[in-house]
């Protein structure tokens, strides 16, 4: 039976669903193109908890960033694309490379995906902090695919 095949050009990423109390966080890799959420790193008045994302950088060494940009349906730009853009511009810190990818209804996937799963008995109760680690799982995702 052969050895399982070098791959030299893997990647891991993080995804980031950026929300203004809380920013959902997801870890991705393109072998199989799949996520999973990592939870949630809060996002005050103080401003993002970098030390959370500086832990998890350190612990899962991405070779890249991917932040969810939300548009409405004609493309036109949401509310939250300058407080994204400031988070983008901090993110910058970490010296990796940082994608954008459109967000639009991660968080209504995410919030119906969980409700079939407690539906289904699969899950307990849904708090808002797994609907947003949920919705960086589908911006990795499709972060992924279109690569």
């Amino acid at each position: 039976m052969p050895g399982t095949p070098d791959l030299p050009n893997a990647r891991t990423i993080l995804a980031f669903d950026f929300g203004l109390r809380r920013i959902g966080v997801a870890v991705g890799q393109d072998v199989t193109g799949s996520a999973s959420p990592l939870g949630v790193v809060a996002n005050r008045g103080s401003g993002v908890d970098h030390d959370a994302i500086a832990a998890l950088i350190h612990e899962w060494r991405p070779s890249g960033l991917v932040v969810g940009m939300p548009s409405h349906a004609d493309g036109s730009q949401t509310d939250l694309a300058e407080p994204i853009a400031a988070f983008i511009a901090e993110l910058e810190r970490y010296d990796l490379p940082i994608d954008t990818i459109d967000e639009r209804h991660t968080s209504v996937e995410a919030g119906r995906v969980l409700r079939d799963a407690r539906a289904s008995g699969s899950r307990g109760r849904i708090s808002k902090e797994s609907i947003d680690a949920a919705a960086a799982v589908f911006i990795a995702e499709r972060y992924l695919a279109s690569r």
